[in-house]
């Protein structure tokens, strides 16, 4: 069921002002995973016990790119766009994305209370993870936003360890499933299929020559994180279109020299000519490593094998559906 939420992208924070009080959370949410999805739905059932407005707090860019520029490791499960599309399917009114900078990672701890939480948010209540930190230095936590609760009239419930715990769930541990490339864990953990979106571009064309030709992939969000090398069993939409393939993300050690890696998927059933267009890649499950085989023959032979898997795959997902 989705929901309509009202996103507010606030560029000039001097005057941004949310004028009803709110019941409002605050996070990064990469992934939006089953451990924020309980948060979310905690903040909803809050809604009818407070009669507020419920909102989102969260940042862009990603705080970690602002105070650590040197680290080019950073990894995303979602990007901006696709965490406000995600967000928008639990029922919350406002979804606020502040803009994250130096200057306002050096705020105080009560500046930030007073001047956003309070001033632009117009903040009620607050439901925040018992690690949560924020401030100069991350020196705030929920011990200080209790301590400054009834000087700003607001009222704070945290998540517990034992809440947070009991999930058994983190954007870091769906990161190491999916470089690890364990496509179903990483699923479990995130509640929906994991995807990358990217555009067609033009390849050798030897897919086509040996009956599996393949779209070649240049993945759009440079920071998102790409699943292990292998062959994996996907989804693809293509203009709300719905079709399923195989994906190889590797080198193609068989038959290309160049040890670049690449992402091409062969989409059953399909014969558009999409150069140039997007598709959305859902990994559904992850079929095996990549190989160096001894032929080209061997490689067509492992090629339908690997078909043949992903249409029985497919028929359990038909049967269960």
């Amino acid at each position: 069921m989705s929901y309509f939420c009202t996103v507010l992208i606030v560029k000039n924070t001097e005057h941004f002002r949310i004028e009803k009080p709110t019941i409002l959370t605050i996070g990064t949410f990469d992934g939006v995973h089953e451990g924020h999805q309980k948060l979310l739905k905690k903040l909803k059932d809050l809604k009818s016990l407070y009669g507020l407005n419920t909102v989102i707090l969260t940042f862009a860019p990603h705080p970690r790119k602002v105070l650590f520029p040197e680290q080019k490791d950073l990894k995303l499960l979602t990007s901006t766009a696709e965490k406000l599309e995600l967000l928008e399917n639990f029922g919350v009114d406002i979804t606020v994305v502040y803009p994250f900078s130096k200057e306002f990672a050096q705020l105080e701890s009560e500046d930030y209370i007073k001047n956003v939480l309070k001033k632009s948010l117009n903040v009620k209540h607050i439901i925040i993870g018992y690690d949560h930190k924020f401030g100069k230095n991350r020196e705030g936590d929920i011990n200080t936003l209790h301590s400054y609760s009834e000087k700003f009239n607001y009222t704070v419930e945290e998540i517990s360890a034992l809440d947070i715990n009991s999930i058994a769930v983190s954007s870091s541990k769906i990161r190491q499933a999916i470089d690890n490339g364990d496509i179903k864990l990483a699923n479990t953990f995130l509640g929906y299929p994991y995807s990358l979106t990217g555009k067609v571009i033009g390849g050798k064309k030897l897919g086509k020559t040996i009956g599996f030709p393949t779209a070649n992939i240049v993945i759009e969000e440079p920071e998102k994180i790409t699943p292990k090398i292998g062959v994996y069993f996907v989804e693809i939409n293509y203009y709300n279109e719905q079709f399923f393939g195989m994906l190889n993300i590797g080198k193609n050690p068989t038959t290309d020299t160049d040890d670049l890696v690449k992402i091409e998927v062969n989409i059953f059933n399909f014969t558009k000519e999409i150069y140039g267009e997007t598709l959305k890649i859902k990994f559904l499950e992850r079929l095996r490593d990549e190989i160096k085989f001894n032929s080209l023959e061997d490689l067509i032979e492992q090629l339908k094998r690997d078909k043949e898997n992903c249409l029985a795959l497919l028929k359990e997902i038909k049967i269960n559906a």
